[in-house]
């Protein structure tokens, strides 16, 4: 894993990947706005941007969606989401996909179609492009996307291995994005600002937002000591008003502690990712709901869901109305939605000293920031729940208190003070104590926490 990985014509099916500078001068040709300048206009004229989750396999259909989407809700940002093989730099696998059956892949694999098809799609729509993904290697990827002419660029070390991969080594994944990152610093000398987002989303499902925005810090303290300039912390919707709209406004106060006034720290909401109503109209009401939070904490942009979440993956339809009923929070009418002021600026205390109280150990430990954050990791101080890595020690059990918010039934290693744990469990009002048995049957009922709510059946 040393260095960036090579793009030969072979493997694309096309030519080699332009130097970075002719990727820089290309997009300054392109003749639209990029993800980072979107960004900025949005929140100067008081918009949430609003951006879809989308990716096919075929190169012909990808556009088609990318064109239809922005035809019929006009979204501020569009995604290329990648398929699994790519992820996991299986580019032969996705080769054969595309030749035997496009729609097997679960999402676009860009490296494989080639740069000069991912500017066919830039140039066939004028919202800038973002590639989601979820790989901890993604430096071929990234040099793809940027020659594509692609703006924003979602991922982490920490937040896009431990949540998908099973055994790649932190340190490796670390040293990965540590390179994209100083590409992205490279290009900013060039003029090209790239929005590295950062997928606090983690596992998506019952994750404290501590933990999200502990691990989003790190991410960012490596991105920008690495010539990064633009970075979008997202934060997932967690289902509790006043958490939710008091852990987004938490961002813009740990941008300034941990990251300088250098740098663009955007702050996105990931709409619920938990599992979703199957009745379309609870899932709208869903939908609008998490716009209405997004509007409420200040996020810049809020990743859309659709009423089609519980069957799979959503048609093109289903992306245009959700998108649609997302913006409607922008609406000035709604304006006048407001928000318990004093509950949310004392949860938003409690999330900025638990955050402060994960993060500032790893910081203080010196040295090499990625190997703290490793060592941190393999003694659990630092963690994360449902992990799909051996690599981290998944000894947090989350849970939600009385109201809804989600707590720490237990807190595992995490180096929290008296004071932290026992507020945390005065939240809880004594759940925590349970059997373990007992503790995971409740774990299952707050993740169907608004099927349960709405009075659903479960499948």
């Amino acid at each position: 894993m040393n260095g960036v990985l090579p793009l030969d014509a072979a493997l694309s099916g096309g030519p080699a990947l332009p130097s970075l500078r002719e990727s820089a001068a290309y997009l300054g040709q392109l003749g639209k706005p990029t993800a980072e300048q979107v960004l900025r206009q949005a929140h100067d004229t008081g918009r949430v941007a609003i951006q879809p989750r989308c990716g096919v396999g075929g190169h012909r259909e990808m556009k088609r969606l990318l064109t239809a989407l922005e035809a019929e809700a006009g979204p501020d940002i569009l995604t290329v989401t990648i398929d699994s093989h790519t992820r996991l730099l299986r580019f032969g696998q996705a080769r054969r996909a595309l030749r035997e059956n496009p729609a097997d892949l679960n999402g676009y694999p860009l490296v494989t179609h080639g740069w000069r098809r991912g500017r066919d799609l830039n140039e066939a729509v004028s919202a800038p492009l973002e590639v989601r993904h979820g790989s901890p290697d993604a430096r071929l990827l990234f040099e793809v996307a940027v020659a594509s002419g692609i703006t924003s660029f979602e991922g982490g070390g920490i937040s896009y291995n431990l949540p998908y991969s099973k055994a790649v080594p932190l340190a490796e994944s670390l040293a990965a994005w540590e390179a994209v990152d100083r590409r992205c610093g490279e290009l900013a000398d060039l003029g090209v600002v790239i929005d590295r987002e950062l997928f606090g989303t983690l596992t998506a499902v019952l994750v404290p937002p501590s933990i999200s925005l502990a691990v989003s810090v790190l991410e960012a303290v490596l991105a920008v000591r690495a010539g990064v300039r633009c970075v979008s912390i997202a934060y997932p919707q967690g289902g509790h008003l006043i958490q939710d709209v008091a852990a987004l406004r938490a961002i813009p106060e740990l941008a300034a502690r941990y990251l300088g006034p250098d740098v663009l720290v955007p702050a996105v909401l990931h709409e619920f990712m938990g599992v979703f109503p199957r009745l379309r109209r609870h899932a709208e009401d869903l939908i609008l709901y998490g716009a209405l939070v997004a509007r409420l904490g200040g996020a810049w942009k809020v990743i859309t869901k659709t009423h089609q979440e519980a069957a799979g993956i959503p048609d093109t339809r289903a992306n245009v109305e959700g998108l649609r009923l997302a913006d409607r929070a922008n609406s000035p009418l709604l304006g006048f939605v407001t928000v318990d002021e004093d509950r949310v600026g004392a949860e938003r205390d409690r999330v900025l000293a638990e955050v402060d109280e994960l993060v500032a150990p790893v910081l203080g430990r010196g040295g090499d920031l990625k190997a703290a954050i490793v060592d941190a990791f393999a003694e659990g101080t630092l963690d994360i729940p449902f992990s799909a890595s051996r690599h981290a020690r998944s000894q947090i059990i989350p849970g939600r208190d009385r109201d809804g918010a989600i707590r720490y039934l237990s807190a595992g290693s995490l180096p929290f003070s008296r004071r932290t744990l026992r507020l945390n469990d005065d939240l809880l009002g004594g759940r925590g104590g349970e059997p373990i048995g007992q503790m995971l049957d409740a774990v299952t009922a707050d993740i169907y926490y608004f099927p349960d709510l709405f009075g659903e059946q479960r499948p």
